[in-house]
């Protein structure tokens, strides 16, 4: 779809949706090719989610404006990218200690993960005051309110992400967040050996 309405745009001459529009494919495409590189498999809801969320922030966000047109909308994609960027912190402080939860403890691996999320939250936020200082934007839509809710909605997102990880580590599987965790091990056993031998131990 993106193909075909970058296809589209630049036949008809609009030319920024067509760069939008290239752009999510390429982003849409970079963590495939960043896993390969790295030999790590990514789970297909993973991909999914990176997908539609590119699509909901650059394509529809920008190209058709709808942060603007709806007031939750950059809300929303605060929220759910503090949720995934908690699940990834959680992921990958999990994979440092091959998946010993023995090592680290559940509540520390998760605490590692909000902080991470909320970084990510913190150096976005300044990265619009910047764009919005140095080139005249408008990232921040209404300033400081702005900046603050969206810091408070990343807060949030981010307790989920590490939430999740955390209830994971104490078996308690359930939901897609979760299972994303789950199925990330599998397909990466060798990234999780201790967490694999102790499971082969207690059956």
């Amino acid at each position: 779809m993106l193909a075909v309405t970058a296809l589209v745009a630049a036949v008809t001459g609009r030319w920024p949706m067509a760069v939008v529009s290239v752009a999510v494919v390429g982003l849409s495409l970079l963590p495939r090719f960043a896993a390969a590189r790295f030999g790590i498999a990514l789970p297909i809801g993973f991909v999914i989610w990176t997908t539609v969320f590119l699509f909901a922030s650059l394509f529809m966000g920008e190209v058709f404006d709808f942060y603007e047109k709806v007031w939750w909308w950059d809300l929303a994609l605060h929220g759910s990218s503090a949720v995934g960027f908690g699940l990834i912190g959680f992921i990958f402080i999990f994979m440092l200690f091959e998946g010993d939860r023995y090592a680290a403890p559940p509540i520390s691996m998760s605490f590692f993960a909000f902080c991470f999320a909320l970084s990510i939250g913190a150096v976005w936020e300044i990265l619009e005051y910047g764009m919005d200082s140095l080139f005249g934007l408008n990232m921040q839509k209404s300033g400081l309110d702005d900046t603050m809710g969206d810091l408070m909605v990343d807060f949030a997102g981010a307790v989920v992400g590490a939430g999740t990880g955390f209830l994971y580590l104490k078996g308690r599987e359930t939901g897609a967040l979760s299972g994303l965790i789950g199925e990330f091990v599998r397909l990466n056993r060798r990234l999780y050996a201790r967490a694999q031998e102790r499971r082969r131990r207690r059956k």
